[in-house]
């Protein structure tokens, strides 16, 4: 990933693309790759709330909202700071989806990547859900692979919740798959 790669990682609530945050050739692959449209919302994988305090505007009610869900398979949609990429950053609001996985496979790869990771769900064109069987995976992605891929079974997901935080008055914005 450092050098412009795009990976496919397990999170709390399935299979995931991720890529550094400044990598705009890694991002556009991923678009490519999801046949994703224009100003696609992705969503920031921060280590923890410290972190993510560094890429969003967080009150003292969002906050411990998030210090008692996190982590966790919920992404808080919250207006971003300056830090944030402007191609990233939801046009009209300015708002970013924000997550601090528990699962342990996306948090080493916080620790080693040191920053956060872009990320959006591993939902392949033509199918209405996301991926789920490692091998399944691996077939139809090989194609855009430059380094090996080794797959691996997640188990059961839970389903992810997003909160939209970016108002005094927060909301359940809406409830996926991942």
């Amino acid at each position: 990933m450092r050098k412009g790669g795009v990976i496919v990682y397990p999170t709390d609530s399935g299979y995931a693309l991720g890529c550094k945050i400044e990598d705009k050739g890694a991002m556009e692959r991923i678009c490519r790759i999801r046949q994703l449209p224009d100003g696609h919302n992705f969503t920031l994988m921060c280590r923890d709330l410290s972190e993510l305090s560094t890429y969003a505007f967080v009150d003292n009610v969002a906050f411990r909202l998030m210090k008692n869900n996190t982590p966790g398979n919920y992404t808080f949609i919250l207006k971003g700071t300056k830090e944030v990429p402007r191609r990233l950053l939801q046009e009209k609001r300015k708002t970013i989806g924000m997550r601090v996985p528990s699962n342990p496979i996306a948090q080493a790869l916080l620790e080693t990547l040191g920053e956060p990771m872009l990320s959006t769900s591993l939902m392949l064109p033509g199918s209405d859900f996301t991926e789920s069987d490692p091998e399944e995976i691996k077939d139809r992605l090989e194609k855009w692979w430059t380094s090996s891929f080794t797959a691996v079974s997640l188990g059961s997901s839970r389903p992810r919740l997003s909160i939209s935080l970016k108002t005094p008055r927060w909301c359940c914005a809406k409830a996926s798959a991942t």
